[in-house]
């Protein structure tokens, strides 16, 4: 497998080029860095991005152009790039997870599960812990996780999350986001249901980013010769 890789000089991205490495069958053939543009197509197979949402685009450009299947890990995307991972996804295979972790998946279905089986009667606060350098918050795992809660419950995402702690009550259906960043925490992510009497809460934390990295070259094995559409690491898994 021929991999251009952007984001090369990040943490997860140097991950990613040391697994490679150490395994025959793959290849980084291009890079791109935080201070330079994806470089060196030829003979790339499929692109793997862990970067900015700015040079993701890029990114996303260059895999459109040459018919490169596109697998990323960045968050922070606004609305409008959002929508152009969907208008790519007309022409190219794009699986875009904000976590590449197994566990978080899992996490993901047992809190749909929990928040349909509670109830309204329950209260959903998430809470979300990472290293002091990570720019986006909350992150974008905390928000699919709200996203989760939120079509369980059949509740307007938009209405329903609130990202961030403004104080006070919060009203009826709300689905509270908090964000603390500090040391080097790699990511850790609790749900908390917090009813009449009890509170249950599913919780996943990791402590090694080489699991992300894992997670993305497994995504990128899987959707070499996809058709075009979106995809999510659900869809690696259940195949």
């Amino acid at each position: 497998m021929n991999i251009l890789l952007n984001g090369a000089s990040g943490r997860v991205g140097r991950l990613i080029e040391s697994l490679v490495d150490s395994d025959p069958s793959m290849t980084v053939v291009g890079r791109g860095r935080s201070d330079e543009p994806l470089q060196g197509c030829d003979g790339a197979e499929v692109v793997i991005d862990f970067s900015s949402p700015e040079s993701a685009l890029h990114a996303l450009s260059v895999a459109d152009e040459h018919g490169l299947p596109f697998v990323s890990g960045t968050t922070g995307f606004d609305e409008a790039q959002r929508a152009a991972l969907d208008d790519a996804a007309d022409r190219i295979a794009i699986c875009h997870e904000a976590n590449f972790s197994i566990g978080v998946h899992l996490l993901d279905s047992l809190v749909r599960e929990a928040a349909q089986r509670l109830g309204e009667d329950f209260d959903v606060e998430i809470l979300e812990t990472h290293h002091r350098n990570k720019v986006d918050a909350p992150s974008g795992t905390a928000l699919g996780l709200a996203r989760t809660v939120a079509a369980a419950r059949g509740l307007e995402v938009g209405a329903a999350v609130d990202p961030g702690d403004r104080g006070g009550r919060r009203g009826p259906g709300r689905i509270g986001i908090q964000a603390l960043r500090g040391g080097d925490v790699v990511g850790e992510h609790e749900v908390h249901f917090l009813g009449p009497g009890e509170r249950l809460t599913l919780a996943h934390r990791a402590s090694d980013r080489s699991l992300f990295a894992r997670g993305a070259l497994r995504a990128a094995r899987w959707i070499l010769g996809r058709s075009p559409g979106r995809y999510g690491l659900a869809d690696v898994l259940d195949d």
